[in-house]
C-alpha cells in the first residue's frame, strides 16, 4: 500500500487544518490507520488512531495533546482517512505523518507506538504561526 499525505500549510493560531491520507495498491478496510507528527528536535508522538477491527471500524485513540481538537474518520469508497485539527496551537507545528499495516491487527492500545506500522506516508507539514 502507497500513502499519500496531504493537506498542511501555515494557520494561525486557533484556525483549524484538514489533513488528508490517501491510500492506493491495498484497502485500508479494517485495518488501524494512524496519524503521528513529528517536530524538530522530538521523537515521533502518535496522536490519533482507528484501530483495527474485523467488522466496521475499530476503536478511537487521542494522544491527551489532541484530545477534543481532533478528530480522525475516514472514507472507506475513497479509500482515505482525515485528520481534522481544530484550535490549533503553536505547538502543534510538526511534520504530519499517516500509517497503517496490511500484515498485522494493530489493537487501538497499540496505536501510539510507531513500532506497530509499516507502511508509512512521506508526511506533510503542518505550520502554526501568527
Amino acid at each position: 500500500v502507497q500513502l499519500q499525505a496531504s493537506g498542511g500549510g501555515l494557520v494561525q493560531p486557533g484556525g483549524s487544518l484538514r489533513l488528508s491520507c490517501a491510500a492506493s495498491g491495498s484497502s485500508l478496510e479494517y485495518h488501524a490507520i494512524a496519524w503521528f507528527r513529528q517536530a524538530p528536535g522530538k521523537e515521533r508522538e502518535g496522536i490519533s488512531c482507528i484501530g483495527s477491527s474485523f467488522d466496521g471500524d475499530g476503536e478511537i485513540y487521542y494522544a491527551d495533546s489532541v484530545q477534543g481538537r481532533f478528530t480522525i474518520s475516514r472514507d472507506k469508497a475513497k479509500n482515505t482517512a482525515y485528520l481534522q485539527m481544530n484550535s490549533l496551537k503553536p505547538e502543534d507545528t510538526a511534520r504530519y505523518y499517516c500509517a497503517t499495516d496490511l500484515s498485522r491487527f494493530v489493537a487501538t492500545m497499540a496505536c501510539p507506538y510507531e513500532m506497530n506500522f509499516g507502511s508509512w506516508g512521506q508526511g506533510t507539514q503542518v505550520t502554526v504561526s501568527s
